[in-house]
Order: structure tokens, then sequence, then C-alpha cells
């Protein structure tokens, strides 16, 4: 089979966008299609189309995987183009009530978490100038440009420890993980930045601090709105932008959730590893995800672009008993979550972590770490 019809199903995110055209047009129960979409079809397509554990030739050539990377290519502009006109019609159009409004802009977050932030993810672990612009971009859009460095100087290097906001912690609740990771992911992100300027002898406010541009595009994306939609407009892309900001963190959330690498003493830890990422290997919403779910590939060779991602056996990486969309909503209902996952995380420890027999230090991330 050629590139092209392999790749099509990774292209299924364009679907959504005509939805939120429809909302903003129609109102009414028509605004809920974009998240009913998102979580709950998906859900349906898992349970139709099963699991796929085969995995695609890692060597594949760059030249062969143009199909898939052209998705991720051509998603910035269209997002950016429903979104302007979302904050130019939405606040004028007679037809919509407040509430229809803010359901549509929810709507629009969740696309723009969902699709918007995943798609940033794949691009900034890209070489390609082009494709770390369009991850700026993107980013930018929802107001979470610190991402970018936060998840590439801070979390793929200290997952599963202390220094990693984003590992959720054994039986911490999303309602204290979000707040905490609001607060501390964009420190950290900050001190990997100064940290890096100071070993070139730079100080934190030189020019090169990617913060300055995160600030100018943050800046433009609040001017547009307000440009676009007036107050009204600025409030709704508000909205937006948290709903996408929560989307990526419940995303985060269940995707470390209790899985912790060894400490080795002296504030050192035990190499990534497959098993310190929860995997799943449902094929549907793995295509509106562009394999994210293969997330224990991805922590092990970040370098490996979506479509050449791999899956692992149970012996080898923890796996999630569904997927992504269904695993977020269950992680809003915490006494849910943890009667799902507080069971697999001891297994977890007993498979691979036997000899351990204190755990504290690991479930409060009381463990030293080093600088």
């Amino acid at each position: 089979m050629s590139p092209l019809p392999k790749a099509l199903p990774f292209w299924l995110s364009l679907c959504l966008p005509p939805l939120a055209v429809l909302g903003m047009l129609q109102g009414g129960w028509t605004i809920a299609l974009l998240p009913l979409s998102t979580w709950w079809l998906f859900t349906l397509l898992d349970a139709i189309t099963g699991r796929t554990t085969a995995n695609p030739d890692p060597a594949t050539p760059e030249a062969a995987l143009t199909a898939y990377r052209a998705v991720t290519l051509v998603w910035f502009p269209i997002q950016f183009a429903l979104l302007a006109l979302m904050l130019w019609y939405v606040p004028q159009a007679p037809h919509l009530g407040t509430g229809e409004k803010i359901g549509l802009f929810f709507g629009m977050g969740v696309v723009s978490g969902t699709i918007g932030i995943n798609y940033a993810h794949e691009l900034m672990h890209q070489k390609s100038s082009l494709e770390r612009r369009l991850a700026d971009l993107l980013l930018a859009s929802v107001l979470y440009s610190h991402f970018r460095s936060e998840h590439l100087r801070v979390h793929h290097i200290h997952v599963g420890t202390p220094r990693d906001p984003v590992t959720a912690r054994y039986n911490e609740g999303f309602h204290r993980f979000f707040p905490r990771v609001l607060r501390q992911c964009p420190q950290s992100a900050w001190r990997a930045e100064a940290a890096m300027l100071a070993r070139r002898g730079l100080p934190a406010s030189h020019r090169s601090n990617p913060f300055w541009r995160y600030a100018a595009l943050q800046a433009a994306f609040l001017a547009l709105a307000l440009t676009l939609g007036g107050w009204q407009g600025l409030g709704l892309f508000l909205v937006q932008a948290f709903t996408a900001i929560w989307q990526l963190e419940l995303v985060n959330y269940i995707e470390h959730y209790g899985l912790t690498r060894r400490h080795l003493g002296e504030g050192k830890y035990e190499h990534v590893l497959p098993r310190h990422s929860w995997n799943a290997d449902l094929k549907a919403s793995n295509w509106l995800l562009i394999n994210l779910q293969r997330h224990s590939d991805h922590h092990y060779k970040p370098d490996r672009r979506f479509p050449v991602l791999q899956t692992y056996s149970q012996d080898e990486a923890p796996q999630l008993p569904f997927g992504y969309p269904l695993m977020t909503m269950a992680a809003m209902v915490p006494p849910l979550w943890k009667r799902i996952m507080n069971r697999r995380v001891k297994a977890w420890r007993r498979q691979h972590y036997p000899d351990i027999a204190d755990w504290h230090p690991y479930n409060k991330a009381l463990n030293p770490v080093v600088g």
C-alpha cells in the first residue's frame, strides 16, 4: 500500500473544524458536536476498531513519512483561520446567546488543546525551524508558550522524578495536580532557560531567552482577539485558551500517573525506560492523537516521528485500560480514577521494583534532586 492511504486515518482531525462552523451558524445542540466528537465518538471508535500491536519499521526514511507529516504542517493555518473567524463572527451573532458563545469557545478549546497542542508537541521535537515555529504559534494561540521549554528542557530530562512537575504523583487527584502544574511549570521552564543561558555566560534577560518570543507571540494573539471581537471576543478567547490548557494537563496527568524512576542515591535516577510512561495501543484514538498514546516509545526515543513510534507489551510498559479520551474523562472524577489506576500502579511496582519497601518518598516527591 502506498504511504498516502495508510496516512489518511491520521487526517481525521480535519473533520473537526467544519463542526465548529456548523455550531456557529446553527447554535443550539450543534455546539456540543465538537466535545462529543473528540471524547465520545473516538471512544466508540476505539471499541469498534480495537487495538493494534503492529510496529512500523523505525528506520523508515523521512521521504516515506511526508503524507503523515503534512497534517501537522497544515494544521496551524486551519486552526488560525477558524479561531479568527470565530472571534469576528460569534461576538456579534444575534442568534447566539451568552451560554452558546461560551460553549462554542469551549469546543474550540477542546480542538486547540486536543489537536493543536498535540501537534505542537510533535513539531517542537523536530529539527526543522519551520516545524518549531509552527509549534510556537500553536502554543501562543492558547497562551501556553512556556510548554515548549518545560517539555523539552524539564519533562523529558526529569520525568518520573521530583524535578518534573507534570509527573502526577500516586494518589494525587487531578483537582490537586492541575493548580500545582499551573504554578510550577512556568517557574521550572524559566529556570531551565535561565540555567542554559548561564552556562553560556549570559543573563536570563538576554534577548536569546525564548521567553521574550513567547511573550511577543502571546501578546499578538491577545491583540488579535481584542481587535476582531472586542472585549467580549477577548473574554471568549481566554475561555478557549483555558480549555486547551486543561485538555493538555489532563493528558499530562494520565501519561505518567504514579510512575517513578528508581532513586539511585545522591539525587541521581535510573535512565528513562519504556516502563516509565503509560502506553495505549487503541487504534482510533491514536489516529486522532497521532500516536501520542504510544508514549512509552516517545520518551524512550524522543526523536522518532509519530508514524514510526513503537508500542510495547505489558511486560515492557504499563498499559492503560482505555484510550486517552475515556481516561481523561475518568481523571475528572478522582475516586473513579483511583479505583481504576491505583491497583495498576501497585502491580507495576511489584513487577519492576519488588525490592523497594518504602514508597512514601516517591509518593510525595520527597527524594532529592541534583541542581
